[in-house]
């Protein structure tokens, strides 16, 4: 049995759907978190630095690499500027980094209204060090 089949029209519109549900807390989750956080405050205390710790990894990994690394903080994701690399606009250029590459990368102008003339990508650092050092040494070869 095949699932998760649709007409590509249709499959195009959930995936718009599904790339904002996995970034926005529906309202009964924000409620249970907000009750976590008053109930035990030292889990949320010891996120930045669980974070930090994540993105100092990548960013020391991709030190030697051609991609510039521009500051972060507040976030789970670095601002990479790959132009040194390649000349493919942001869209086709995580396209390509994920299917020849196998990194996958979010292009930046997904999130602008108007055109975007940079070759700017986010990277999510909320992985385990090993798959953080895995797609670092992948991306030190570009």
């Amino acid at each position: 049995m095949v699932t998760g089949v649709a007409p590509a029209a249709i499959s195009a519109e959930i995936r718009k759907v599904h790339q904002y549900l996995t970034f926005c807390v529906n309202t009964p989750a924000q409620l249970a978190l907000a009750d976590m956080l008053r109930a035990a405050p030292e889990h949320y205390r010891a996120l930045p630095d669980f974070y930090r710790k994540k993105r100092d990894v990548l960013v020391n990994a991709l030190a030697q690499s051609r991609l510039k690394v521009l500051p972060c903080e507040g976030t789970y994701f670095l601002l990479i500027d790959y132009s040194a690399v390649s000349t493919l606009n942001d869209v086709e250029f995580c396209q390509w980094l994920t299917e020849e590459v196998g990194v996958a990368a979010i292009p930046l102008s997904v999130f602008c209204a108007a055109p975007f003339p940079h070759q700017l990508i986010r990277l999510c650092y909320a992985k385990q060090e090993s798959t953080l050092l895995a797609a670092a040494e992948r991306l030190c070869k570009l």
